[in-house]
């Protein structure tokens, strides 16, 4: 009896297993091993529970751990299609009140999109249910023999899962090190399946319950970087970086010598910053990264916009392909001019949005559990609102949604932003009322970015000097005409395209972006500023709303390298840029922070930010969810298991490189990680008030 139990739990698990990773991954293969041997565990644990019940509980009880077990992969099916990425438990719990009232829309499109997987998911309670009622299997009380039977046979398949976890050549697959040391979770999703991404997602909350850590894996001792060259007995000539040109419209000719390249760093006392780590092993770890990394210099880009204003705008699902000379036209003209970033990508990390604000505005990597939602009790003193704030310029946030999703209103003040929104949200009128900025049709879904420039360029064009950021909405998903307001606003500008309906959406949403840039520059140029204003947009990830095929008719080009799709272009535009500044170094939105405190001439220290600036010397890396990474010397897709070298180099030389770049990809990710759980720029704040 307690067999056929057992038997319909793990075939249901492994179908739902199956029936999940057809619907989200297509065919791609799938390792089995570690998936089976972890179901046989949650098979026989879940039989153990309804054996030791009354026989009247028992059936109820089996239905509730069926049901459960589809609930499970139901959400993470729905999830995926809306989202391309799985869900993880921290991401439910914390910003599940933010997907209920702010993403209704999405799930329900979602739920929509999965119905047929859904119907196939459902199939195993089906045929349970017409096994029941055919009394092929019976519920009654279990005697002592029959619970000591299910007991060691639970013990059994545990001792088989751990063995499979722990040795053999799984344990060395590349894939295994997303589960046991980076947790990836879109890899353990694919890979490994549902139920191991539950496992091992509710182990990691536990490990961080009792003092473990969320990040990328911690450092090995002796692991600190290569100071002089990127690995002993290889030396990389870098990217070359585009020489200075005299073209900025008040630019003069400057006869004074060029200045010899400094280190771009503040003066931290290494004794210091090991006492303050207390015996705290991630502390230490830091404070040995960060006195002995090397730090980017001075370039003869360092001051080139000092002085200058600067606009900065995270644009929702922007990607390099709603770029149109005619129907984006301004969007077409800052791409291709100012300075021109041809290997520019934009990863798309774990929680979307969130995470690809935290990037763009604090230069760190997202350790996937709402990194910027967690950054808002920290100290944030190398945020860029702070550098202006020293120079006593105000620095101003927008966003054209709530001002309570994702903890903005938070967060944004916590960064040095004032922070102000369209809409409330959570928020009380009584303490947040004074920061909702006018616009005309606030209510819209998704808002007008044009509407955002109208409602908010009045509050600070006569400033002397301003710092303003914005996070955009028109181009949020869905791509569609009844889907996206925004959408359905331009429809007759893209009535004229041969495309489908869902990639002339996404175009007429982005007319919408390109008319709030348009009408930004029109009032800067009104106003006197649009000479001294630098502009800076990067996106906060691709448009995964759009399926692939979707997404390749809008590239009009295969994009089956799965690193292919996270190409983006980067605007980094001031009007007296007269020719532009072609960039071909690898780079992505970690970069642009350091990027812009050089370029605007502040005093800062590179080594406190997982990214680089672009003119640097250092060679070009992009870094993704996955670990995978590009540099100007290497395109390696992690999950595709591809390396394609860039360079020429011998065989002992390629290992020799691959071997550094891994560990310098743990490295940053690990930096990253402690610098949010540890509240370390604290530690370095107060080093350096009290040297």
């Amino acid at each position: 009896m307690y067999m056929s139990i057992w038997l319909i739990y793990g075939i249901s698990l492994i179908a739902m297993e199956l029936f999940y990773h057809f619907g989200c991954y297509g065919l791609k293969g799938i390792s089995p091993l570690l998936p089976i041997a972890l179901i046989a565990v949650i098979a026989t644990l879940q039989t153990l529970v309804v054996c030791l019940v009354k026989k009247k509980q028992q059936k109820i009880l089996f239905w509730c751990f069926l049901i459960a077990d589809y609930i499970l992969f139901m959400v993470q099916t729905v999830y995926y299609t809306v989202f391309r990425q799985p869900l993880q438990v921290r991401a439910a719990l914390v910003g599940g009140q933010d997907a209920l009232t702010n993403y209704y829309r999405e799930a329900g499109m979602g739920i929509l999109k999965a119905l047929p997987i859904l119907a196939l998911l459902a199939i195993p309670l089906v045929i349970s249910g017409i096994l029941i009622r055919k009394k092929k299997v019976k519920f009654k009380n279990a005697n002592s023999l029959q619970k000591i039977r299910i007991c060691f046979g639970f013990g059994v398949s545990l001792l088989v899962f751990y063995v499979v976890n722990g040795v053999g050549k799984y344990s060395q697959a590349e894939f295994y090190e997303a589960y046991s040391e980076f947790y990836a979770p879109d890899m353990v999703a694919e890979k490994m399946g549902v139920v191991t991404l539950a496992q091992r997602d509710l182990f990691f909350e536990i490990e961080n319950l009792f003092g473990g850590t969320s990040g990328g894996g911690m450092a090995e001792d002796g692991e600190l970087p290569i100071l002089s060259t990127p690995m002993p007995g290889l030396v990389l000539t870098p990217t070359p970086t585009p020489a200075v040109k005299e073209n900025l419209e008040e630019a003069e000719p400057d006869a004074t010598p060029t200045p010899t390249p400094a280190p771009q760093t503040f003066e931290l006392d290494v004794n210091k910053l090991v006492e303050a780590s207390q015996g705290n092993k991630q502390k230490k770890w830091l404070a040995e990264y960060i006195t002995t990394m090397q730090p980017t210099k001075t370039n003869a880009y360092t001051g080139m916009f000092e002085g200058y204003n600067l606009i900065y705008l995270t644009a929702e699902g922007f990607s390099t392909y709603a770029i149109h000379p005619e129907l984006t036209p301004t969007l077409y003209k800052l791409v291709n001019s100012g300075f021109v970033f041809n290997n520019y990508y934009v990863p798309l990390w774990q929680t979307s949005t969130s995470d690809g604000e935290y990037v763009n505005c604090t230069g760190l990597i997202p350790d996937g559990q709402f990194s910027m939602r967690k950054s808002g009790s920290n100290d944030m003193a190398f945020s860029l609102p702070r550098f202006f704030e020293k120079e006593g310029v105000t620095s101003l946030a927008y966003h054209n949604n709530t001002m309570s999703y994702y903890d903005r209103h938070i967060t944004h003040p916590n960064l040095g932003y004032i922070f102000k929104a369209s809409k409330l949200g959570e928020c009380s009128e009584a303490e947040y009322g004074q920061y909702i900025f006018p616009m005309e049709n606030p209510g819209r879904w998704p808002a007008s970015d044009y509407e955002m420039m109208v409602g908010s360029i009045p509050e600070y064009i006569n400033m002397d000097r301003f710092h303003i950021y914005y996070m955009t909405v028109s181009g949020h998903m869905y791509y569609s005409f009844s889907g996206n307001s925004m959408s359905s606003r331009n429809k007759d500008a893209v009535k004229h395209l041969d495309m489908s309906e869902n990639a002339r959406a996404y175009y007429a949403c982005h007319i919408e972006l390109d008319k709030a840039l348009q009408y930004l520059i029109e009032q800067l140029e009104a106003a006197g500023k649009l000479e001294n204003t630098v502009i800076c947009l990067s996106a906060d990830h691709y448009p995964y709303g759009m399926t692939e095929e979707e997404y390749e008719e809008l590239a009009g080009k295969d994009l089956s390298q799965d690193m292919d799709k996270f190409r983006n272009s980067l605007i980094l535009w001031n009007v007296g840029i007269e020719e532009p500044i072609v960039v071909d170094k690898a780079c992505c939105s970690i970069d642009i922070l350091p990027t812009l405190l050089n370029l605007f001439g502040f005093e800062f220290d590179s080594r406190m930010y997982a990214g680089r600036d672009i003119f640097s010397e250092e060679e070009g890396v992009v870094i993704f969810n996955n670990r995978s990474f590009v540099t100007d010397t290497v395109y390696y897709d992690k999950k595709a298991k591809t390396t394609t070298w860039k360079r020429e180099l011998t065989p002992e030389q390629q290992d020799l490189y691959m071997e550094y770049m891994q560990a310098e990809v743990k490295r940053r990710y690990s930096f990253s990680a402690y610098i949010l759980q540890e509240n370390y720029y604290q530690i370095i704040t107060d080093c350096l008030m009290n040297p």
